[in-house]
């Protein structure tokens, strides 16, 4: 049976760069990457390299998206250098997926509150034109995803995604919010609150993409989902309960943790519409 829409499994770029055998560990398990591109090993390598792990890409028949940088960037921020510093780099970054044929990006929300929190409405106008400046570098750009992060407030990042596609209207059908359960869950005090229901409906109109991973509650442990204490059953009911299937992709960035994924989709498959993992 042919995966339409396969979910991906996160992979280290510079993980792969510094050790080269991870690349064929992954695709000898048939998965599909998430591609995290940072800054440190865009400054690290040239077109040469990136074409060689293209081709291996290429030949093992998947589905490579791609995870923008992150590191230090600010798109909403108020000092303009540090916003066009955040172009620049995201722009060279479009310029690298466009090779990987990425078919879909992520990109972080980057909503600071302590820093902006009387002044929400100015930071998303900046951050909108800071994405549709970056946007406009690749016209016919793969589906791009807002990822929460730090953000306790989900309205935050549903309000940027909802002003960009304002921005944007013929981009809006490629442009949403990738909601990371684990970050919900450690970073955003989910644990303590549980206020995942708060979330999801909130983040309902524009909810596109899944991080999954697990963790306790204290920290962002990106575990194998199904072994920290996510409540997955009552996530998925909710999904359920108003109509959304987002795509996915499993966060497990240590190896180790990948053989969770497996038993995970096979626990919850009744529930919510997963796909196969890889494509004949």
């Amino acid at each position: 049976m042919t995966a339409a829409r396969p979910h991906h499994v996160s992979l280290s770029l510079r993980a792969v760069y510094g050790e080269p055998g991870r690349l064929r560990q992954f695709l000898d398990q048939g998965l599909h990457p998430e591609l995290g591109l940072d800054p440190v090993l865009m400054d690290a390598v040239g077109p040469d390299w990136h074409r060689s792990i293209q081709e291996a890409l290429a030949a093992a028949r998947v589905d490579a998206a791609l995870h923008l940088p992150f590191f230090d960037l600010q798109p909403g921020a108020a000092d303009a250098l540090v916003r066009e510093a955040t172009r620049e780099r995201l722009g060279r970054a479009m310029d690298v997926a466009r090779g990987y044929r990425a078919s879909h990006l992520v990109g972080h929300a980057a909503y600071e509150r302590f820093l902006y929190i009387r002044s929400y409405p100015e930071w998303r106008d900046r951050a909108v034109e800071t994405w549709a400046a970056v946007l406009a570098t690749w016209p016919d750009h793969p589906p791009l995803h807002l990822e929460n992060v730090h953000e306790t407030d989900p309205a935050t990042v549903s309000g940027l995604a909802l002003a960009l596609r304002e921005r944007l209207p013929e981009s809006a059908g490629r442009i949403g919010v990738c909601f990371d359960v684990g970050h919900w869950h450690s970073f955003a005090g989910g644990h303590a609150l549980g206020n995942l229901v708060d979330w999801v409906e909130t983040l309902a109109p524009v909810l596109t993409h899944l991080h999954l991973h697990d963790n306790d509650g204290t920290f962002d442990q990106h575990l194998a989902p199904g072994t920290g204490t996510i409540p997955w059953a009552e996530f998925f009911a909710i999904l359920g309960r108003l109509g959304l299937a987002p795509s996915v992709t499993f966060e497990t960035h240590d190896p180790g943790y990948r053989p969770g994924i497996a038993p995970f989709v096979a626990t919850y498959a009744d529930v919510f519409p997963f796909v196969s993992t890889s494509t004949p």
